[in-house]
């Protein structure tokens, strides 16, 4: 594509801080500390997780830089950046989650392939940029479209990215027509983030958010949108991130027995402690994010400090007393919720949260039913644990 290209090196890497946790070098996968990624409801641009699957590409003239929109559509046509910015701005905060997230917990049970994720693989921000339904109406698709008289079904998204898993092709994704043409969907093409300009990381200078879905499918470094009759036939929606049952292993896989996956589970984590924590015994804190894919908002956060026989229900750390619920039009329903309580933790204490979205789905309890070789969807309750500090007595001192 003129004006960006992906290097074939690591060379000409962006900065990135020094807080987080780096998961893989080259590729760049990293995320930040637990603690830290819940000090705010929008996640600040440094500390939001970096998942790359190649060198991160290099735009050498924006002024020349254009995504095509082509396939199963009357006439193709080119859009600069110039072309995107002069579409109905949007803001859709929305929270980005990668289908591994938490995938380390889940390999405890058996072996998975796959990064290795704590809890932090997701964050939340507020994405700005032209919404895909008004672009497809330039090619003449109307909204609330489901097929295009030429046969288009799916709305393809091409990277500019090569990806050794592509053979060294570009990434892609699809997502269904139906839920490209609808602006209730809120498909954006984002030109920033958090009031700023995109950055390389996460895309620069053209990126597509799908809220409410795993991050596989907001294709970053946007070279082409196809519009095409089946979807997309790229190793990431066919041949990974896909959930298969425990039984499922690599010696009796079949990719095709599975859709790709869209939709995020429900899913809350602890943020304030670690997996094995020392307190002073007393009250504790217990913190986190809840957050469900779909535009289902989370109904509930519940805790436990006596391994699950007892419950107590978090505030929202947003707005204190106010129930969780999405249902009103103010709410930011692609948004995680923070949530907080604090509590009587005894002495050597397993403390667990599990939230329950709108739709009353909830967490599953273990780990296990849920073990799929990929390592991905971890929903499982969050566990941590905790144990009090030794009493202070003359030999310490």
């Amino acid at each position: 594509m003129p004006g960006i290209r992906g290097p074939s090196d690591y060379s000409r890497e962006p900065p990135r801080h020094p807080i987080l946790q780096i998961n893989a070098k080259e590729p760049f996968n990293a995320e930040p500390p637990r603690g830290a990624l819940v000090s705010s409801f929008i996640t600040p641009v440094d500390l939001f997780y970096k998942r790359n699957h190649g060198p991160i590409p290099i735009v050498d003239d924006i002024e020349r830089y254009s995504v095509s929109v082509c396939g199963l559509v009357k006439s193709s046509i080119q859009l600069t950046m110039a072309d995107i910015r002069k579409l109905p701005k949007y803001n859709v905060t929305a929270t980005l989650q990668c289908a591994g997230n938490r995938r380390t917990a889940m390999s405890k049970v058996r072996t998975v392939r796959g990064v290795g994720w704590d809890i932090s693989a997701l964050g939340n921000a507020t994405w700005g940029g032209a919404k895909l339904s008004d672009v497809l109406e330039l090619v003449g698709i109307p909204k609330l479209t489901e097929v295009t008289p030429y046969g288009g079904k799916h709305v393809e998204f091409v990277s500019v990215d090569m990806c050794k898993e592509e053979k060294g092709g570009p990434y892609k994704a699809s997502i269904p027509l139906s839920q490209a043409t609808n602006p209730a969907a809120d498909v954006l093409l984002a030109y920033e983030m958090n009031g700023e300009v995109l950055n390389r990381d996460h895309g620069y200078p053209l990126r597509v958010v799908v809220p409410g879905v795993i991050g596989a499918r907001s294709v970053k470094w946007l070279d082409r949108i196809d519009i095409i009759a089946e979807e997309c036939q790229g190793f990431f929606m066919q041949k990974d991130y896909k959930m298969f049952p425990p039984s499922v292993n690599w010696d009796n896989i079949n990719w095709d027995t599975r859709k790709p996956q869209m939709d995020f589970p429900v899913q809350c984590a602890i943020c304030s402690l670690e997996d094995v924590h020392v307190v002073n015994q007393g009250k504790v804190t217990v913190s986190g994010y809840a957050v469900s894919g779909g535009g289902r908002g989370i109904e509930r956060v519940d805790i436990s400090v006596d391994g699950g026989k007892t419950w107590v229900e978090a505030d929202r750390c947003q707005k204190p007393g106010v129930p969780y619920s999405s249902d009103d039009l103010t709410s930011e329903k692609w948004a995680w919720v923070l949530f907080k309580a604090d509590v009587e933790v005894p002495e050597n204490a397993e403390i667990i949260a599990k939230a329950v979205d709108s739709a009353a789905n909830v967490q599953p309890e273990n780990v296990e039913v849920i073990w799929n070789l990929r390592g991905i969807l971890n929903t499982s309750w969050h566990r941590v644990h905790v144990r009090s500090a030794s009493p202070v007595t003359r030999s310490n001192l």
